[in-house]
């Protein structure tokens, strides 16, 4: 009996430690460090998710006023008489008076070109009649000339020449793309300008852009006229662009 107890002390009197306890306690103490420290960069990260996800959305606006570089005008002119003959001769002559219009104005002659002849036929009381209807269309990059002999159609009116409705002018501003960089910066610069704005009054900084998105180029009137008859528009054009950006704040 004494033996047996000799055997399970040691030589203080100290009885040996349990070391599956020992093993348990390790696993327990390891356990509970990973935990606090998963927690901790949980949080962090959670923190800075969280400011990461801090942005606001503004729109830029950027606007120009330019000056049309192509003028077009389409002239529209017919004749009708009981034969077909007839009607051709009477609007070729309309044609030859169209063309001298042009050149005393100073046009150049390959400016003007003709667009096509129509002929159609109607019956009226058992007569027939016949349209031949002519287009003649006007191109060309002197602005100031064309206005000019806009003002002076009426000149062709007294020279027996009717234009039919539809042979409005119409200008075109060609010089887009030469523009569009600057105006998109113009956009995002207006648009830091609001973010800023925003960021002021929450307290925060305004940082990179997140996203960006351009809007499309519109071209329209510059005072929003259409011109009366006979006019159909006019030269003085305003450009506009609206952009969408995305900035952090930090």
């Amino acid at each position: 009996m004494m033996s047996e107890e000799a055997d399970n002390t040691d030589s203080r009197g100290v009885q040996p430690v349990d070391f599956t306890l020992r093993r348990w306690l390790a696993s327990a103490g390891i356990l509970a460090i990973g935990l606090v420290v998963g927690g901790f960069v949980l949080g962090d990260g959670l923190v800075r998710m969280k400011a990461a996800e801090r942005s606001v959305t503004v729109r830029g606006l950027a606007e120009r006023e330019v000056t049309a570089d192509l003028a077009t005008w389409t002239l529209s002119y017919a004749s009708t008489a009981t034969d077909l003959r007839t009607a051709q001769t009477s609007t070729d002559r309309d044609a030859a008076a169209v063309r001298q219009f042009f050149k005393e104005l100073g046009f150049p002659e390959a400016e003007l070109t003709p667009a096509g002849v129509n002929v159609s036929n109607y019956t009226d009381n058992g007569t027939v009649f016949y349209t031949v209807r002519q287009r003649s269309v006007l191109r060309t990059k002197d602005i100031e000339r064309a206005q000019r002999a806009v003002q002076r159609q009426a000149e062709l009116v007294r020279k027996g020449v009717v234009l039919e409705d539809g042979s409005g002018i119409s200008y075109t501003f060609t010089g887009l793309n030469a523009i569009k960089p600057e105006m998109v910066a113009e956009a995002t610069r207006d648009a830091r300008a609001a973010a800023e704005q925003f960021a002021k009054d929450s307290g925060a900084d305004v940082g990179s852009i997140r996203n960006a998105t351009q809007g499309y180029f519109s071209i329209e009137a510059r005072d929003g006229e259409a011109g009366g008859w006979g006019i159909g528009d006019t030269p003085f054009k305003k450009v506009r662009v609206v952009t969408t950006v995305d900035f952090a704040l930090d």
